[in-house]
């Protein structure tokens, strides 16, 4: 049980008989809050209320700064992503790209509904924007996804399609050789293991998600490491993310 005194400015978690008590203000203190603020956002669907220049985005927005700050320090000349949806991110990430005069975006779904195809190719940023629909594990379209990048080409991977462990697991395999030394592949919304049991979740959602996808590639592949981005600025107590993407960052290492 956590109980959030703020008169007495601290957080107290009973366990097993035992009670913990935090000051407020520690570290401790925010994370043990932040896990149970991400799953209430969860069962509200919190991350749903956002856009990114017109479109729909469904990210949370702390994970939108942390990549966005990978990007600037990266400079890819290509951002892959898996999952369109309603292409906020694509919208996002070509903002970006056209911010700093570099880098393009290619985006694969499934099924890129007509609604939201016609709205992303209406936007101002599509000049920026490769669509490609099909599956992201089919060779089919990791033929045509590889070839609009060029050899030599940095190129930064998103993986926010399909979150089984084995279908992350196929798009690792798929697309890890278009990583560079030191650009990453990013298996998204492993949050999917720390929510489960509640809402709009799967019994097995605790072990069939990203994160243990990227655990279990990064086992089998020596040249990547589970190594999230170094913050460019932090002047607070906070060392670990709020984020939906835990354990997701895999840094091509050698």
């Amino acid at each position: 049980m956590i109980t959030i005194d703020l008169e007495g400015g601290v957080v107290r978690v009973l366990s097993g008989g035992r009670e913990e008590v935090h000051p407020l203000n520690s570290s401790e203190a925010f994370a043990i809050v932040s896990k149970a603020w991400l799953r209430a956002g969860w069962d509200v669907k919190y991350v749903y209320g956002f856009s990114w220049m017109g479109r729909p985005i469904i990210q949370l927005p702390e994970d939108m700064i942390r990549i966005q700050e990978a990007i600037f320090t990266l400079k890819p000349d290509v951002i892959l992503e898996t999952g369109v949806a309603h292409g906020g991110s694509l919208i996002f990430y070509a903002s970006i790209c056209k911010a700093m005069e570099h880098g393009r975006i290619v985006g694969i779904d499934i099924e890129i509904r007509p609604h939201n195809r016609a709205a992303i190719e209406a936007h101002p940023l599509k000049p920026w924007i490769t669509l490609i629909e099909g599956s992201s594990i089919d060779p089919v379209t990791v033929r045509a996804a590889k070839a609009l990048v060029a050899p030599g080409e940095r190129c930064l991977v998103i993986l926010d399609s399909n979150h089984t462990k084995q279908h992350v697991l196929d798009e690792l395999e798929a697309y890890c050789d278009l990583v560079s030394i030191g650009s990453y592949i990013v298996a998204c919304d492993g949050i999917m293991g720390l929510v489960a049991g509640g809402p709009r979740t799967q019994p097995d959602w605790s072990w069939n998600n990203p994160t243990e996808a990227a655990k279990a590639f990064a086992t089998r592949h020596p040249e990547f490491a589970i190594a999230p981005p170094v913050a460019p600025f932090n002047e607070s107590a906070v060392t670990e993310a709020v984020t939906y993407w835990p354990g997701a960052w895999l840094r091509r290492v050698s």
